[in-house]
């Protein structure tokens, strides 16, 4: 499964110092709750690799109280795409649990 989207990143109230993320919009979190179902990992978590203007990278996205999933944006993926905290972002995500 292939999915590209815009979004905004923030940071994790939780962790304020460390953690920044983009979160998958809705309707495309609930196609892959459907496709991945019975293969996801601890706390809900789905593998995926993810893809930010010319930077790839494997992770895994989460999901969050809201029903959406979150992308964990590194900071080492955050600096080569100049990325900050309210700024606009495209993803492009290939699921690996399906």
């Amino acid at each position: 499964m292939h999915i590209e989207f815009d979004s905004t990143v923030f940071r994790w109230d939780a962790r304020p110092e460390t953690w920044l993320f983009t979160d998958v919009p809705e309707e495309l979190s609930e196609d892959i709750r459907e496709v991945t179902g019975p293969f996801t990992r601890g706390f809900g978590a789905v593998r995926v690799e993810a893809t930010v203007g010319g930077t790839t990278w494997r992770t895994s996205i989460f999901p969050s109280s809201s029903g959406r999933y979150w992308l964990p944006l590194k900071r080492a993926v955050r600096e080569a795409e100049s990325l900050h905290e309210g700024g606009p972002v495209t993803v492009r995500i290939e699921v690996l649990d399906a």
